[in-house]
């Protein structure tokens, strides 16, 4: 079994135990719940030229526990101080030390767009992100079928949400089928968890010139974003890099900061 499946396989043992806790009906109540999203899509095409997706994780499973000092709201304030396009947060607890909670917390820190980044295998977790504040949803096309794509993406609109669909390799092209908002190439294989940045280079051309395309994972030096975004990359999404020092803040807007620089037309 892939560390993908795996993964998979105990999110969807902690929803059907979660559904026992918070009825659908429940989550409906939140304060959160009837609050008009914020557009991630809108928010990557204005930022430019460096738009960054910045991540708040406390591990991975190829790393473990980052042991970042900084609590979630310094990381909070800190990525929207340095001027990302919007924030996506963690809430996978056994893998990646996320939670629900950390999603809600962050909503009350910033109201920039929020992107919840989990294994989304259930409509349950939709309505939760709804409730937690979320702006977007991860949909990732490895772990999923297309219909359960297709349905998610559909629950996700009527919501309110929008989809980040996030794809690997060509194989997976048949999943813009369901009309994501954001489509993002991961760097990482999800089954192996090995990383190449030319995974998002050789998809680029492949996917259709309308859509707001953005590359994660393995984005570790401003050169590499300068490249991606040279390349035609509306944003990237970068999470390790940040939290793995003891001010994601301020990582982010040296790393911004650099990465503007490298973009800036060459004089002569």
């Amino acid at each position: 079994m892939s560390v993908l499946d795996t993964i998979n396989t105990q999110r969807r043992k902690d929803v059907e135990l979660q559904k026992k806790i918070v009825s659908i009906s429940e989550l409906k109540s939140s304060a959160h719940y009837g609050r008009v999203c914020s557009s991630l899509k809108g928010s990557l095409v204005s930022k430019g030229p460096a738009a960054i997706i910045a991540e708040h994780k406390r591990a991975s499973p190829s790393e473990g526990d980052y042991a970042c000092p900084a609590n979630l709201e310094a990381v909070v304030r800190g990525y929207a101080n340095a001027g990302v396009a919007a924030m996506s947060v963690l809430t996978e607890p056994h893998r990646f030390g996320g939670s629900l909670n950390h999603l809600r917390e962050a909503r009350g820190f910033t109201n920039l767009p929020l992107l919840r980044k989990d294994f989304i295998v259930d409509q349950y977790q939709i309505y939760e992100a709804k409730s937690a504040g979320a702006d977007a949803i991860l949909l990732i096309a490895a772990g999923l079928s297309l219909a359960e794509t297709n349905d998610f993406s559909c629950l996700a609109h009527v919501l309110g949400l929008e989809v980040l669909l996030e794809l690997h390799d060509v194989s997976e092209l048949k999943y813009l089928s369901v009309n994501p908002d954001v489509v993002g190439v991961n760097n990482r294989n999800l089954k192996t968890l090995k990383i190449d940045l030319k995974s998002s280079i050789e998809l680029f051309d492949q996917l259709p010139s309308d859509l707001v395309k953005i590359s994660e994972s393995g984005i570790k030096h401003a050169v590499d974003a300068a490249r991606l975004l040279g390349y035609g990359y509306q944003g990237l999404l970068v999470g390790t890099q940040f939290m793995k020092t003891d001010d994601p803040g301020q990582a982010c807007k040296r790393f911004i900061d650099s990465t503007t620089e490298l973009l800036k037309p060459k004089t002569s």
